[in-house]
């Protein structure tokens, strides 16, 4: 497995100094939070995106995501949705980056089965635009459809190699899902996980990997055992977490403790 991390972790730090961290700590690869307050999003002209790909590229760490914050399931409109996630596929087309990444973001005003109905036609139209555009689109495991088996019940609808899952394990895990259901479930759809640990189910402040209540080494030695060779994705989520550890500093030691969750699975 190949080891990222999430630029949630390090809000509006340049693309030079995510990369020197990159480097400096042995990641190979960095999801992009494709946000207007951050340096790389779908507003730069062809130039600018073409800088920054070459400067990855010139250090040797892949682009793994643009991870943007279309709603696929929301309330409203199609044409809004579809051509906010058209401008974040371009972004990954010209970045040379996998996957784009989506959240569910179901209304309280609908049913299980609107929003389901909702994000799948939605999923469906877009992947066609991902086909053109070689990226692959990621509904994350996130708010409305927090588990496997809610993300399922849409990516089934699809039916489209070009739409996927994200398997965020705090939200399979706040859910109420076994990792070992989570993965039955998105398996056959899965691009890559996003790992992460926190205190407990009512304080989620993002804590160093290890040091938490999540069961990172169980969804290691499961993804092993199923010969799973994809990428694991740190997201800190210090950007909604003013107090937690500035990233930085706990980057290398993140880095070492999956190393191990690796080895030990092995």
């Amino acid at each position: 497995m190949k080891l990222a991390f999430s630029t949630l972790g390090v809000p509006g730090m340049p693309v030079t100094d995510v990369l020197r961290l990159a480097t400096e700590h042995g990641w190979h690869g960095v999801e992009l939070r494709a946000h207007p307050e951050e340096p790389v999003h779908p507003g730069l002209s062809p130039a600018e995106r073409a800088a920054v790909a070459a400067e990855f590229e010139a250090a040797g760490v892949e682009i793994l995501c643009t991870a943007g914050y279309v709603r696929v399931a929301a309330p409203g409109d199609d044409a809004p949705v579809l051509a906010e996630l058209r401008a974040l596929l371009g972004l990954a087309r010209d970045l040379g980056a996998p996957y784009v990444r989506v959240f569910p973001g179901g209304g309280t005003g609908q049913s299980p089965e609107e929003a389901d109905a909702t994000a799948a036609r939605r999923l469906g139209t877009a992947a066609e635009y991902a086909t053109e555009a070689g990226v692959r689109i990621l509904l994350e495991t996130h708010d409305s459809h927090r588990t496997g088996a809610d993300a399922i019940r849409v990516l089934g609808l699809v039916g489209h190699r070009r739409a996927g899952a994200l398997w965020d394990v705090m939200h399979t895990w706040l859910g109420g899902e076994q990792p070992a259901e989570s993965y039955a479930a998105l398996s056959p759809h899965l691009g890559y996980v996003q790992v992460k640990d926190i205190a407990s189910a009512d304080d989620t402040t993002p804590l160093p990997l290890g040091q938490g209540v999540l069961p990172l080494s169980d969804c290691v030695d499961l993804l092993s055992r199923h010969g799973w060779d994809g990428w694991l994705c740190w997201e800190y989520e210090k950007r909604w977490y003013e107090d937690a550890a500035p990233l930085p500093g706990i980057l290398g030691a993140g880095r070492r403790h999956l190393a191990r969750l690796l080895n030990e699975s092995a």
